[in-house]
């Protein structure tokens, strides 16, 4: 098990693992309908949206957070 100092990191990771699997193979068949190598072209499809998408949620992850703050009402 990891520290809980580690806990935004693993955040982002599987925020950014699942949401470019799942963002991929989306946008994958909808561009190019499902081929019998569909499974090829969407395993290359999110291996390169993973690769960005990460690095882009340990950026803007803490953004968002502030933005949502400041939607949130006080009590």
């Amino acid at each position: 098990m990891f520290d809980p100092k580690y806990q935004p990191v693993l955040m982002a990771f599987f925020m950014a693992l699942f949401m470019s699997f799942l963002m991929s193979g989306v946008i994958s068949a909808i561009n190019i309908g499902i081929p019998e190598n569909f499974l090829a072209i969407w395993f290359h499809a999110w291996w390169t949206a993973f690769v960005v998408a990460f690095p882009a949620v340990m950026v803007v992850s803490p953004l968002v957070r502030r933005a949502t703050v400041k939607f949130i009402r006080k009590s």
